[in-house]
């Protein structure tokens, strides 16, 4: 696999996502359309483990690393989903975008990272503002999308603390044992989840567009992205993986316009421009206020 061809794919994947999540759960229970995808998951990253000759640690360390990567596998998907049914997918991308200034944040905590410069306090501030600009049409609509947003954003955080959570364990694993292995402990999860919440099987409502949601979601949404994304991480550097959170909104809100009819209002688009300007600030930022420093010192 070329690395250009890994970038482009992640990119069009996770563009792609929210919308096939919307879509999954039209016809099919929540808790059983996320089922079904991390079982399609977990039996392929099986079949890669056995077939591909991966190693598979089961040490402590290694089961923290798929327990912390199962927080977001399991909480930030399952709140995800609990969303899909009132929040456009454009806007669960949006939301999403937000997840390396959220990590940030909690890796000052966790991580005893330095905290946030001038520019990333800055980067913060113009993207809650631009947060609370596209969620307004939302908020004022019925109380329903306005849980709805609470659990986007609940999943936004399980996402991100498990990124900082992982993060926190320095243990060289290939990304398809941590992605198996993390199945490993959300797939029960998710199956007594289903059957608390749900756990009936009515076949006859089931359409098309949701089974071939499903079916992309397990393959693509949920295995090839996250070893592609890993595989870009380890040849690109930071900064340049870092645009992919900055494309995929802006791709979601035209595809879920496109192809779901969701409405884009003139706010969602200033809100979207205000958290991806908030975005651009916190990556580039700093480095751009210590070129500028260096420069007037020269």
């Amino acid at each position: 696999m070329s690395v250009h061809g890994a970038y482009l794919a992640v990119v069009i994947i996770w563009s792609t996502t929210p919308l096939g999540l919307v879509w999954s759960s039209e016809s099919v229970s929540l808790t059983l359309a996320v089922l079904m995808r991390m079982v399609i998951s977990f039996v392929l990253g099986g079949l890669l483990i056995k077939f591909g000759n991966i190693h598979l640690p089961w040490h402590n360390k290694a089961k923290r690393v798929y327990c912390y990567s199962g927080i977001g596998i399991y909480g930030g998907l399952l709140f995800s989903y609990l969303a899909a049914s009132s929040v456009p997918s454009g806007m669960i991308s949006l939301m999403f975008g937000l997840s390396p200034i959220i990590a940030g944040l909690l890796g000052q905590k966790i991580l005893n990272e330095r905290k946030f410069g001038l520019a990333r306090q800055v980067a913060l501030m113009i993207s809650l503002i631009g947060l609370a600009l596209a969620c307004s049409d939302n908020l004022s609509i019925d109380s329903q999308n306005g849980i709805g947003l609470i659990f986007i954003l609940l999943a936004v955080f399980l996402f991100s603390l498990s990124g900082v959570l992982v993060k926190s364990v320095h243990l060289d694993i290939h990304p398809v044992a941590i992605t198996f292995g993390a199945l490993s402990v959300c797939v029960p999860l998710y199956f007594f989840t289903w059957l608390i919440m749900d756990g009936t099987l009515p076949v006859e409502q089931w359409q098309a567009r949701s089974i071939w949601a499903i079916l992309y979601l397990g393959v693509f949404g949920s295995l090839i992205s996250f070893v592609a994304y890993f595989y870009i991480l380890q040849k690109l550097s930071v900064s340049t993986t870092a645009l992919i959170t900055m494309m995929t909104p802006v791709f979601a809100l035209i595809l879920g316009g496109v192809l779901n009819n969701e409405i884009i209002s003139i706010k969602l688009i200033i809100g979207a421009v205000l958290i991806l300007f908030g975005l651009l600030i916190y990556h580039w930022g700093d480095n751009f206020l210590l070129n500028k420093t260096r420069i007037k010192l020269e």
